[in-house]
């Protein structure tokens, strides 16, 4: 019989799972409303994908859920900071870099990083060179050096 009348089971292999930081999962009051918004939009998209009988949306939309779902249970809310002496996960520190530049960063988690957003990850080589640090302290930031200007 020719393959040609043979009807082929169509298999879709479970994609790998998205790695997952070591590092542990500090979040945002903000940051933590992100991953609770993802997992429910992803979990509208999996519904869709059934109904649609999308197999390949739901190999990936599974695994994305797999993903945010570990994050949003391993996820420490971090409370707002209050003392803005140092810099610490949640503030907000300004720098001026050595050509002048004047730039704001918000330290916060992995997941809700977005530096052209003015957020950076907390675990980022400019947010560790970062915390701890006060108004009036140098860092290295790129191949340059900043000064922090203010923290709040």
């Amino acid at each position: 019989m020719s393959r040609a009348f043979v009807k082929e089971t169509e298999t879709v292999e479970e994609l790998p799972d998205r790695l997952v930081s070591a590092h542990r999962n500090l979040v945002t009051r903000e940051g933590f409303a992100q991953i609770e918004a993802e997992v429910v939009r992803l979990h509208e998209q999996l519904a869709a994908a059934h109904e649609g009988g999308d197999r390949e949306a739901i190999a990936r939309v599974n695994r994305d859920l797999r993903y945010w779902n570990q994050r949003l249970g391993s996820a420490e809310v971090q409370p707002e900071p209050t003392d803005f002496s140092v810099v610490s996960f949640g503030a907000t520190v300004t720098l001026e870099r050595d050509d002048g530049r004047v730039q704001k960063f918000r330290i916060v988690g992995e997941d809700e990083a977005d530096p052209a957003k003015g957020s950076i990850s907390y675990v980022s080589p400019l947010a560790q060179a970062l915390l701890g640090k006060s108004v009036g302290d140098a860092v290295k930031a790129g191949a340059m050096s900043a000064e922090i200007v203010a923290i709040s």
